[in-house]
């Protein structure tokens, strides 16, 4: 794509995820179309868990809305940049909630594509690429250059999205929740809701807890019992899901079942609980703030949509999320 065909992105200074990023197929495909990379950003060092802290061999990475936590991960310096005002995009990738999971942290919008819709170097299929912007309407322009087979028509489908599901555990999350991030998230759902027209529903979403699967599938040493096992639990996990989208057109959740943690990492809190299991399916799924709690935490609601209803989802962001505000200077390191 030339830059006169994503006129939204030509001369558009971006950040790219990590020194590697530039090398990724979607990054080169943002650039070809006029984008401007003015730098790479942070990934978490080797060793933290599940990536969501944003400590590297250079210190950590600050959350510009609150410098003592993490921004989340492994799109954490994507995420910071965005919320700070540096860029209006950053290019990252999700293999478990990567750019999600910031996004909620960082008081920005994310987005993750449908599985098999970009190119991607992971030899697993889990991880995709994704964007962090502050305007909505950007994730149509980056879609539109990154996805090849986009297809604005697509959200002119006659079956328009007209219901949502509510889930704040997902059937297995409840003990990493944390109930004032839940109230936020379900609070911004219903406004959500309201804003497009969306009939909200509380079904009792019971899904397969997709720890040992994502992890058995990422990890090289798994033997071939163990996948066998993962491909099972992935295929019911998947079955549950399809399930419920044959009564609605999304499901909302919290991003992250809890706050952001500290620099000291997130302990036993998983906060990836909500977002892995959407790489294991491949939907496609959003973060859009949500609010704050009373400690000034960012809160992010998840939006996951249908298999390759990305068009119908950021139709659904561009009408009616807000562009995010930059997080105020004083609050900077």
């Amino acid at each position: 794509m030339s830059p006169q065909d994503a006129p939204g992105l030509a001369g558009l200074p971006i950040t790219v995820k990590g020194r590697r990023g530039l090398h990724q197929p979607a990054a080169q495909r943002i650039v070809h179309a006029g984008a401007v990379t003015i730098g790479t950003t942070t990934v978490p060092g080797p060793g933290t868990r599940h990536q969501t802290w944003g400590h590297t061999d250079r210190g950590p990475t600050r959350n510009p809305w609150r410098p003592d936590l993490s921004p989340g991960g492994s799109s954490a310096g994507a995420a910071a940049a965005v919320a700070a005002g540096i860029v209006p995009l950053s290019c990252g990738g999700d293999g478990a909630g990567s750019v999600r999971i910031p996004a909620a942290w960082c008081h920005v919008i994310g987005f993750k594509p449908t599985t098999g819709r970009a190119p991607t170097s992971d030899p697993t299929g889990l991880a995709v690429p994704g964007a962090l912007v502050r305007d909505p309407t950007l994730l149509q322009h980056w879609a539109a250059t990154v996805l090849p087979d986009w297809s604005p028509q697509a959200g002119t489908s006659p079956s328009p999205l007209t219901t949502a599901a509510w889930s704040a555990t997902l059937g297995y999350a409840g003990p990493h929740l944390d109930p004032e991030v839940a109230e936020i998230a379900e609070r911004a759902a219903q406004a959500l809701c309201a804003r497009a027209g969306l009939t909200l529903s509380r079904p009792g979403v019971t899904l397969t807890d997709p720890q040992r699967a994502w992890t058995t599938l990422r990890s090289t040493s798994s033997s071939a019992a163990e996948h066998r096992h993962a491909q099972r639990s992935r295929r019911d996990h998947n079955t549950r899901l399809a399930e419920l989208f044959q009564s609605a057109d999304l499901l909302l959740t919290p991003t992250t079942p809890g706050r952001a943690h500290g620099h000291d990492g997130p302990g036993d809190h998983l906060s990836v609980a909500l977002t892995w299991g959407i790489n294991l399916s491949g939907h496609p799924a959003a973060s859009v703030p949500a609010g704050f709690t009373t400690d000034g935490s960012p809160v992010g609601l998840q939006l996951i949509a249908r298999p390759r209803a990305d068009e119908l989802l950021l139709q659904l962001l561009d009408a009616h999320i807000p562009t995010a505000p930059i997080a105020p200077p004083l609050t900077r390191p």
